[in-house]
């Protein structure tokens, strides 16, 4: 690159993943190559305010992205009115010279809904801006639990089996749908919102009580829930993936939960999870994961960047997907970029590559007629 890219970087936001966003943006700023970009930092508050500046040092010591004043802030319709303020604070700004659109690629580092839903990626699509990971379709199918299994299925992907709740259906026929759900899939079982990332809402039900209580708490969290089976005696397993039309699969990851399951808190706040890259699973099985992990991100349409999940039967090898992530953790502790620095690719390096795979699509884009 002979002349440094205006570099993007979209962090925080109003999902239940906001401190994770935080987090993870916190992380790439400590590593990405700044003889190579002119950085922007864009802040979302957890009331939908876009916040902007240029300090660094306020973004390490804060998890969160906080209002300065009590003044009125900007919200994502003032997108294009955007600029970095000099005096170092995440700021709105309005009625500036200086517009967003000027940025040549924005990297996203928003996890969970308004962020990895294919929301941020439609506001993106329509001001023609370059950014990295999936596009739009792909985004809001991944998010949607419940979608996601759909086109999973017609794509052959072996996955675990599982009933969708709606929150009007259960709010008239809950009590009928207990039997149903329990015939089919048995205890123990999963409960999931839908469209909800980092395990929140999830709890795993071992008799009926605690269905029900896990049911009406994930309902708090999305108006569809997946109740799934629980995969027992699996490994989890992860693979990370890479590319547009060409993508490839990193080395497998393994989690080893510090808890009955991997939650939120055994994620990102006790330490007790850990890792194991490569997978203790026999080669041909992760190579099994590795190609079904691109088989997943094809079936979405991805492009850029995921975090494929999977479970694999520690007695037969049985592989099961779990569901697939398009804006993965990027904070120290987050598999993604820990399982391509195992296959080669660090830091730096993977980010200048998500950067190049952001501007070649919209560049593939742009080549389209728009209109006859």
């Amino acid at each position: 690159m002979s002349e440094k890219l205006n570099l993007g970087i979209l962090f925080g936001g109003r999902s239940c993943e906001h401190e994770v966003s935080v987090t993870s943006a916190k992380s790439m700023l400590e590593s990405v190559n700044q003889d190579k970009y002119n950085i922007h930092l864009i802040g979302i508050d957890k009331d939908g305010h876009w916040h902007l500046g240029d300090s660094i040092e306020q973004l390490i010591q804060s998890r969160e992205v906080r209002r300065v004043s009590s003044e009125p802030r900007s919200t994502a319709s003032d997108l294009v009115c955007l600029q970095t303020c000099n005096n170092g604070n995440l700021e709105a700004i309005d009625n500036t010279s200086t517009s967003i659109a000027k940025l040549d690629v924005v990297f996203p580092m928003l996890h969970g809904t308004f962020g990895e839903d294919g929301t941020i990626q439609g506001l993106f699509e329509l001001a023609g801006i370059p950014y990295v990971g999936c596009g739009v379709a792909a985004s809001a199918i991944a998010m949607d639990k419940a979608l996601a299994k759909q086109v999973f299925s017609a794509a052959g992907i072996p996955q675990a089996p599982c009933e969708i709740l709606h929150y009007g259906d259960w709010l008239e026929h809950g009590q009928n749908v207990i039997p149903k759900v329990e015939q089919k899939l048995g205890y123990p079982m999963f409960v999931k919102p839908a469209n909800m990332g980092s395990s929140v809402g999830v709890s795993k039900a071992a008799n009926r009580n605690v269905l029900v209580t896990g049911i009406e708490h994930a309902f708090e969290f999305d108006n569809k829930v997946v109740v799934e089976s629980s995969m027992e005696n699996c490994h989890e397993v992860e693979c990370s993936v890479l590319g547009n039309n060409r993508p490839i699969a990193s080395l497998v990851g393994e989690i080893l939960p510090g808890a009955e399951f991997y939650n939120y808190e055994t994620k990102y706040l006790d330490d007790k999870s850990e890792t194991r890259i490569p997978a203790d699973i026999p080669e041909n099985i992760a190579d099994a994961v590795r190609d079904l992990a691109i088989r997943a991100f094809r079936a979405i349409d991805g492009s850029g960047l995921s975090r494929v999940d999977f479970f694999v039967n520690r007695e037969n090898h049985a592989i099961y997907l779990n569901e697939i992530n398009t804006l993965p953790g990027f904070t120290p502790i987050s598999m993604y970029p820990k399982m391509w620095q195992a296959s080669g690719i660090n830091y730096p390096d993977l980010i200048d590559q998500l950067i190049e795979l952001a501007i070649s699509r919209n560049a593939e884009q742009n080549r389209l007629k728009r209109a006859l």
